[in-house]
């Protein structure tokens, strides 16, 4: 029996050394460290909270969709109002007239007898909003898109500043879910500033956090074409700064970019001044229009809580004037567990805050503010991470509140 010889057997062909080692390796993954310096990353946080985002601007779509029906300006109307007129509500006009009439148009301005003090407001905002109108008609859905977007880009950099205060838990998630559901949440979804000021200030404070000075100037700059409240985030960035060039070598050649966020309100007061002859047009347009003349803040207390109590206000107004008495005492008692906790930067921004709103003639927008204050939210979802019944509390005792408000703006009455 004869048996076939084996095969011949062949060497399998040799592989370049680079091309086992590729095998070998695994596939490149970018750190978590990485991740979060791409602003354009959206890691499995952010996607979650930019979910939740999305489910409560439907609730308000939905609030504002039921408010047209049940609430229409007349009680006797047969057809609910215009599909946006439930978003476009007070300060909205003053943004309105301003991008589509500018600031001084014609020969008017604070000269005139019946003028509106629109130059209280700051230019980026109006700006922006000239812009958009460009490729979006309606001003109206122009407004609410860049609050839709602002808000998007804050509850992203506020989630991200709760992960560095609150690494290994989910305080990023309980920071965004607390401050989508405060009381005066709405003001995110409507044509108002909060949200734009938001999508610059809080990614601004995260760089600063991760020692990118001239990229949190740029941002800070940014926040202070919208509102006032840039300066007091500068400051905060400025002493964040000192206490970190003390620790680190070579910070303070970044020092000249913290000049940066100055630049906008100069810029304005120029053109103020060109325009009017006041450098400081926009404070006394404010002094001008809702009574933000300069008192001591005890005296301010008391006219509130005469406007609140005294029975001298309508019930809605009186009610408003109540809700700026609980607003300014949970900023003093913010302010002293900050300094307490020794967090000087952001205890000097809340600090400047409740000072530039507790000395006019009686407390004004103070709940509104409360939505610029993200040490407020990330301090208590550090709080429900200790102590998880804070979270029932808390959402038992805003859920009311935070209805009552929305249906108050929404149906055209003052919510301040």
């Amino acid at each position: 029996m004869s048996v076939a010889p084996p095969e011949p057997r062949h060497p399998a062909p040799r592989r370049p050394a680079w091309a086992a080692a590729a095998r070998e390796r695994p596939a490149p993954r970018l750190s978590a460290k990485l991740r979060d310096r791409l602003p354009g990353w959206l890691g499995p946080g952010d996607r979650e909270v930019l979910w939740l985002y999305l489910l409560t601007r439907i609730s308000i779509w939905i609030t504002a969709y039921c408010v047209r029906w049940m609430f229409p300006g007349d009680g006797r109307a047969h057809e609910p109002s215009r599909l946006l007129e439930p978003f476009e509500r007070w300060d909205w006009g003053h943004y309105l007239h301003i991008a589509r009439d500018g600031y001084f148009p014609g020969e008017s301005g604070p000269w005139d007898k019946k003028w509106d003090s629109r130059e209280a407001f700051f230019p980026g905002f109006p700006l922006l909003l000239r812009a958009l109108h460009t490729v979006i008609p309606s001003w109206g859905a122009a407004g609410l898109l860049i609050s839709f977007v602002g808000g998007a880009v804050g509850v992203v950099a506020l989630a991200r500043i709760a992960r560095l205060r609150l690494p290994g838990t989910d305080g990023d998630r309980r920071t965004v879910l607390f401050f989508l559901l405060s009381p005066c949440a709405v003001f995110l979804a409507v044509g108002y500033t909060e949200a734009l000021f938001l999508a610059f200030a809080l990614p601004g404070w995260l760089a600063a956090q991760r020692q990118r000075w001239a990229a949190a100037a740029l941002l800070t700059a940014l926040a202070t074409t919208v509102r006032i409240s840039g300066l007091f985030l500068a400051a905060a960035i400025a002493v964040h700064f000192a206490l970190t060039a003390v620790r680190t070598r070579g910070h303070w050649r970044s020092l000249p970019w913290l000049a940066l966020p100055a630049l906008p309100p100069a810029l304005y007061g120029w053109y103020l001044q060109a325009h009017t002859g006041d450098w400081m047009a926009w404070k006394h347009a404010q002094e001008r229009g809702w009574s933000r003349t300069f008192e001591t803040p005890w005296k301010s207390w008391s006219q509130t809580w005469d406007a609140a109590f005294g029975g001298g206000q309508s019930t809605g107004f009186a009610a408003m004037f109540q809700a700026e008495l609980v607003a300014m005492v949970l900023g003093l008692v913010l302010l002293g567990v900050l300094l307490w906790r020794r967090r000087w930067a952001e205890a000097a921004y809340i600090a400047l805050t409740l000072w530039a709103l507790g000395t006019s003639y009686w407390f004004m927008s103070i709940p509104r503010s409360t939505l610029l204050w993200w040490p407020l939210w990330i301090g208590l979802a550090g709080w429900s991470v200790r102590w998880p019944q804070v979270r029932t509390v808390y959402l038992c005792l805003v859920a009311p509140l935070s209805t009552v408000l929305t249906l108050t703006f929404l149906s055209g009455r003052w919510a301040g």
